[in-house]
């Protein structure tokens, strides 16, 4: 049934610990009578990609119970969903699901899937991820606790929707848990180790890390600009002698915390030496040390 207040707004996010490994996704509706809702959830072996396309499925599939005739915008800080979905997919689709190069479109499921849902009411938006944005920012935090194995507090603020209106909306997250169970990992295992390792850096570095090799150069370029301003953060941390926790670390890093705890008391990570400081409450910081 057609929902009872106007969506003004939808953002989604994804995240992954391993790229492939366990994933999360998000999605916070903001409605125009100031309602939010927001759902999500987790996989167990996906890549940031299928997350962050997922997320925007379920986005387009609440658009779609809303029954709504007026354009909403959807705002996603994913250049690969965003230039997917509005420029490469046509060509995509006129060589038969197939690269420039003549190669297998990877997530060509979820790339099919978000075909059929898209129409000309959505207005595809690019937010740049931890760039402040408070629909991103929350989206971000929910994709990455479903990922890490943590059960984030979702806002179900619905004052203004009916019971069947959230109904609705909560079903969609559990129709995706059920489609990821059986189409996640849905990748060329040749192709996909081909990936890791010529990518193996901009996994470590990059949230939002593009699985094609044959991107077009602006993205490569964007994705190396991302890169450097982590850089950038770790190099004034060492250089301000500022202490990190475990989990800012492995934010700046892309990793799983554990990954971080896990590695020891002293390791290398690029330009850096990093070592356990001390312990305060139930964390532990760690300090950088610039090494050349």
């Amino acid at each position: 049934m057609p929902f009872t207040t106007k969506i003004s707004s939808l953002y989604t996010d994804g995240a992954c610990s391993g790229n492939p490994g366990p994933g999360g996704w998000g999605v916070v509706v903001y409605f125009s009578d100031g309602s939010v809702v927001e759902i999500g959830d987790r996989a167990d072996e996906t890549t940031n990609n299928r997350m962050e396309m997922t997320a925007a499925i379920s986005a387009l599939k609440i658009f779609a119970a809303a029954e709504q005739t007026e354009p909403v915008a959807l705002y996603t800080d994913s250049e690969y969903v965003k230039k997917g979905i509005t420029q490469w997919i046509r060509n995509w689709k006129n060589k038969g699901w197939k690269t420039s190069q003549g190669k297998a479109v990877l997530n060509q499921d979820l790339w099919q899937i978000l075909d059929r849902l898209n129409s000309n009411l959505i207005q595809w938006k690019y937010v740049r991820g931890h760039s402040g944005d408070k629909g991103n920012d929350r989206c971000d935090e929910i994709a990455r606790s479903f990922a890490r194995g943590l059960l984030p507090n979702l806002k179900q603020d619905s004052s203004s929707l009916s019971s069947e209106n959230i109904s609705q909306i909560n079903s969609i997250a559990v129709a995706e848990l059920s489609n990821l169970s059986t189409n996640t990992v849905i990748i060329n295992k040749e192709t996909q180790s081909n990936t890791i390792n010529s990518n193996k850096t901009m996994i470590e570095s990059s949230p939002n890390t593009v699985e094609e090799v044959q991107l077009p150069r602006e993205v490569r370029v964007t994705q190396l600009k991302n890169l450097i301003d982590t850089l950038r953060i770790a190099d004034e941390i060492a250089s301000k002698g500022y202490l990190i926790s475990s989990s800012e670390l492995a934010d700046l890093m892309d990793i799983n915390a554990s990954a971080v705890t896990s590695r020891g008391d002293h390791w290398s990570w690029r330009n850096w030496v990093v070592s356990r400081v001390r312990r305060e409450g139930n964390q532990i910081l760690w300090q950088l040390e610039r090494v050349d």
